[in-house]
């Protein structure tokens, strides 16, 4: 049993994955800093449900605009470089935005705006993040190195709202914001430090030709393209509507921001144990299992909507992070499988992209659309919906039949793949 233990963590053996690990660790405790910092902010700032929303939107609308071409550069470029680059940025944007909040001069536009950059920034970053990983692990344990990272962000994700907490109460909220900046500092070190072996060289094509290959790719696979609507509507309801509208009903029937990091960290907790377990847990029809759990997620939003007690809302949070956590490595593994790798950032580009897309719609309007309805309306339309969308993509066959480690049954491989084959 403690070898097999043990044997969960072989792909940290490698040099050039630990090194990627560790600063991805680093950066992750810092990500989740900023959620209950920055909601807090706003809020101590002016109280608003729709300036908080338009906070957020302000990050993810150039994170979704510049995804794209995020991808395409990620495949054209060292995507090392692209990852350190983008980690100075925020570094920068993170820095500012701590300093206004600590001296107390920040106003809502100039964070609108420090949010935007870093929105860009992270546009270029998480296409070239999800290409990278095959190229700092062997094939043998893609799959493990996938678990550990989304391990990292499940005891990041348990750890940061609970730091974030601490320091709320401590000393304020732009000081987790500048814990935040100094995670991007260290982690543009280590990223820097990699060696990696070069790619293929690739013919260079215009950037629209090589867009149109990426969405090839998407297009030719149902089960990838269902796939990333089912998030696209998962992240207009569910997620905007948590984000936006949980701070309220924390603030104004569960105690304030300790409720809001206890609910934070109990998802952290869960994730902890599904990314572990998805070390382990290898289906061989990955996707029907990814979406059969992902059904766990739908019941905190009803809770939220009558503000029942805050433990209760935490064991759903705890096992809404237990299912996030199997299934988000399950999926980045079926998509280094069954995409080339000449292609591979350019498809994440299009998964994130695609996933987001809705996300800065639903911030925007949900605080005006809990104004009119209410906030109790608002949270369980919004977790009818996600429910809905998650047994629509249930119901697609190439979703249910998709093996790991090979194509999907009955699915031949697209012109796009076969010309990069011959490419490469």
């Amino acid at each position: 049993m403690r070898a097999t233990l043990l044997g969960s963590f072989d792909a940290l053996r490698e040099r050039e994955f630990r090194l990627l690990f560790t600063a991805h660790a680093i950066s992750a405790l810092g990500d989740f800093l900023v959620p209950v910092a920055l909601a807090f902010a706003v809020l101590d700032l002016t109280g608003s449900a729709t300036d908080l929303g338009l906070v957020l939107t302000a990050r993810l609308v150039p994170l979704v605009f510049f995804m794209l071409a995020g991808g395409v550069w990620a495949d054209r470029l060292p995507r090392q470089k692209l990852m350190i680059a983008s980690h100075l940025v925020r570094l920068v944007t993170q820095g500012a935005l701590g300093l206004l909040l600590v001296t107390g001069q920040a106003r809502i536009w100039e964070l609108v705006v420090l949010q935007a950059v870093h929105g860009t920034a992270s546009a270029f970053f998480r296409p070239a993040s999800s290409g990278i990983v095959p190229q700092t692990v062997s094939p043998e344990r893609l799959h493990q190195a996938n678990g550990l990272m989304w391990g990292a962000i499940g005891i990041a994700g348990f750890a940061g709202p609970a730091i974030a907490g601490v320091v709320l109460a401590t000393a304020g909220a732009g000081w987790a914001i500048l814990g935040d900046a100094t995670t991007f500092a260290l982690g543009a070190y280590l990223l820097a430090r990699l060696r990696l072996p070069p790619l293929p060289h690739r013919k260079r094509e215009s950037f629209l030709h090589e867009l149109a290959f990426g969405w090839r790719e998407v297009v030719s696979r149902r089960w990838l393209w269902t796939s990333i609507v089912g998030f696209a509507v998962f992240q207009l309801a569910v997620i905007a509507a948590f984000s936006v509208l949980g701070p309220v009903v924390a603030k104004r029937s569960l105690g304030g921001a300790s409720a809001w990091a206890t609910l934070a960290a109990a998802f952290g907790i869960g994730s902890i144990v599904g990314n572990f377990a998805a070390l382990h847990v290898r289906p061989r029809r990955p996707l029907r299992f990814a979406f059969g759990v992902t059904l766990l997620c739908f019941p905190t939003l009803f809770l939220l909507a009558f503000a029942a007690p805050v433990p209760l809302i935490a064991a759903t949070e705890l096992v809404s992070g237990l299912a996030i956590g199997m299934s988000g490595a399950m999926w980045e593994t079926t998509l280094q499988e069954h995409v080339p790798e000449a292609a591979l950032s350019r498809v994440a580009a299009y998964d994130w992209m695609g996933s987001m897309v809705l996300r800065p719609a639903g911030l925007a309007v949900i605080g005006p659309i809990a104004t009119l309805v209410g906030v109790k309306a608002a949270l369980v339309g919004a977790g009818s919906i996600g429910l809905a969308s998650n047994l629509a993509v249930l119901a697609v066959h190439e979703v249910r039949t998709l093996e790991r480690g090979g194509p999907a049954l009955g699915e031949e491989p697209s012109f796009a793949a076969l010309d990069v084959t011959a490419e490469t």
